[in-house]
């Protein structure tokens, strides 16, 4: 979010006060440009008040950084590879695109796990549990995936492909350290 300082040059002084107070709602760039502004005005601040507004605004910038760990990176970039080779199977396998029930079904899946890589790459944790009980009720098609083997050698090969990502993912997401 920006802050434009000719916006904040309108407020009174009273109203500047609000955005240094403590436990205000403003972002840490507001706080930072209603101390100046104000300073500027001529409001005199003891050396107490200046610490307070500075650890106030050190405080907000450490809860706006999350640290994403390398695991969820990568874990990310492969699910991303898993839907793209989901997106190859529903091409190579034409009766998916006969009805417009697998074509909804297809999207659906498609746009699970995309939105799945997503969060992982943001660095939610908790994901992790999500793709393990998805991963748990998918490992219940392998006899699905052994006949697509037998009906169309490719396409089963690309799901083993996809499964076998998956659960590299999922072993990257559960080596990940917990943070305190």
């Amino acid at each position: 979010m920006s802050v434009k300082k000719s916006v904040l040059e309108t407020k009174t002084d009273r109203e500047l006060e609000e955005y240094i107070k403590e436990g205000n709602r403003f972002v840490p760039e507001a706080n930072i440009l209603a101390y100046e502004i104000l300073k500027s005005r001529g409001r005199e601040f003891t050396e107490l008040e200046t610490q307070r507004i500075m650890f106030l605004v050190s405080e907000k910038n450490k809860v706006k950084e999350i640290i994403i760990h390398p695991n969820h990176k990568k874990a990310a970039n492969v699910i991303y590879l898993s839907a793209g080779l989901g997106f190859i199977n529903v091409i190579l396998s034409p009766e998916t695109l006969n009805n417009s029930f697998g074509i909804i079904i297809a999207i659906f899946t498609l746009g699970i796990i995309i939105g799945i890589g997503y969060l992982v790459s943001k660095g939610n944790d908790w994901i992790k549990y999500v793709l393990l009980v998805l991963m748990i009720f998918g490992l219940i098609g392998i006899p699905f995936i052994i006949m697509n083997i037998v009906n169309n050698p490719i396409v089963g090969i690309v799901n083993i492909i996809q499964t076998a990502l998956q659960i590299y993912a999922i072993v990257l997401l559960f080596k990940v350290p917990k943070t305190n």
